[in-house]
């Protein structure tokens, strides 16, 4: 006669086995960052400041084209975020992953038709709607700041709906970089 092993037993030695190799596979080895290296030129010590590839640094935001562009249009009474800006909050959400220091307001503004209430209330939902969208691109709240202006800063003066079009913004000034 075979000796069988009951199915209970074949189960918790099926179970023991695969607790094992999930023990085994979850050791996690803890990385350390290599040291800052120093050059010599003779009169003075620098350390060298090690920035991974793609790493946003200050100097950037004058020279990359995508976050020169710090002003986000809306249409006439819309406080949502048009398609073609999507790629440009997405530009400045990783410079604020990038850099954890970095402060940006988002000053939200109208055109001059409407109430000075509505148009306060419309440029800090512009506000909103521009830090929700970096946000959803992996910006920290921690480092946004919404105020608006409404009508108070225009960019153009002049009664027409060109120039409208131009006040209806909101503006993203970095406080820190």
């Amino acid at each position: 006669m075979t000796a069988s092993i009951p199915p209970v037993a074949r189960i918790l030695t099926i179970a023991a086995l695969s607790a094992l190799v999930a023990v085994g596979c979850t050791k996690k080895v803890k990385e350390t960052p290599p040291p800052a290296q120093t050059v010599d030129n003779g009169a003075t010590t620098q350390p060298i400041v090690n920035t991974a590839p793609g790493t946003y640094s200050p100097a950037d935001l004058d020279t990359d084209a995508c976050l020169r562009q710090r002003v986000v249009y809306f249409d006439l009474d819309q406080d949502a975020l048009k398609p073609e800006f999507q790629a440009i909050m997405a530009c400045h959400a990783k410079y604020l992953r990038d850099r954890p220091s970095a402060r940006l307001r988002l000053e939200g503004n109208a055109d001059e038709r409407g109430s000075r209430e509505y148009n306060l209330g419309l440029g800090e939902r512009r506000g909103n709607a521009v830090s929700s969208a970096l946000q959803a691109n992996g910006g920290n709240a921690s480092q946004l700041t919404v105020i608006s202006y409404g009508e108070e800063r225009p960019v153009c003066a002049e009664s027409s709906e060109d120039c409208w079009s131009k006040n209806r913004r909101v503006e993203l000034v970095y406080s820190a970089k």
